[in-house]
């Protein structure tokens, strides 16, 4: 299966209309205002201009969008990274797989799940007919939490609004969230897990599905069972919205 909507091999069926370009209308960061004394970033271009109609120029905002970010030092996780973890894969992805925050190794090599996770999270992409550099690949958070902890409000606050114009610009058809606290902080709840999975949700205006993190299936072979679920359901999604 090819999963590239950049070679126009995948359509959306009618009536299923584009996010239209238009201007940011409600202050990013939830109204925090830049800090041009201790954040370089400030709130760039790319964050506020209006989305190109054009899928080429849309894709190439996703890469301007990254780089003009990536000195942010809008929460104390800028200042402990090693390297800020943007994302990675197809800028035009129809499935887009999002994770809390990066890890010790994605830290070090500034890409989102890699490793043995992110090996699993390859098999499971494979198994749904997609390969990785098919699908968009990323993280609420784009710096690594000290110790691998779980993220704090204050630090989602300053984060997640890069994460909703990834979703503005790559447009995906369907997210999936990796694991518990990706859900939770995604959906604004506490449900558990069991909860979630199963379900679709909405986020940013587009279903979302719930899975386990490929690192709980390393500890627990005996989730990789629903996990598969889970993935022929996010199949189903897409299969409904998208067609050759």
């Amino acid at each position: 299966m090819s999963g590239g909507r950049e070679s126009g091999q995948l359509n959306l069926i009618p009536g299923r209309e584009p996010v239209p370009g238009s201007e940011i209308s409600t202050p990013p960061w939830y109204g925090r205002p830049p800090r041009p004394d201790v954040d370089p970033a400030g709130i760039p271009d790319s964050m506020t201009c209006a989305i190109p109609d054009d899928t080429a120029a849309r894709t190439d905002l996703v890469t301007r969008f990254g780089f003009e970010i990536s000195s942010c030092l809008k929460c104390s996780l800028g200042e402990t990274r090693t390297n800020f973890v943007f994302g990675t894969g197809n800028r035009n992805a129809a499935v887009m797989f999002v994770g809390e925050a990066p890890g010790r190794d994605e830290d070090l090599q500034g890409e989102p799940f890699v490793g043995r996770a992110g090996g699993l999270l390859n098999q499971i992409i494979e198994a749904i007919g997609f390969t990785r550099e098919e699908v968009y690949i990323g993280n609420i958070l784009k710096c690594r939490p000290p110790g691998n902890r779980d993220p704090q409000p204050d630090e989602v606050a300053a984060c997640e609004p890069h994460l909703h114009r990834q979703i503005e610009l790559i447009q995906p058809v369907v997210i999936c969230a990796l694991g518990r606290i990706a859900a939770q902080t995604l959906l604004k709840t506490t449900a558990s897990l069991g909860k979630l999975r199963e379900r679709t949700h909405l986020y940013q205006d587009r279903p979302l599905v719930v899975t386990y993190h490929p690192a709980a299936l390393l500890r627990n072979p005996n989730w990789k069972r629903p996990t598969w679920e889970d993935m022929k359901l996010l199949k189903k999604i897409h299969d409904e919205r998208v067609t050759r």
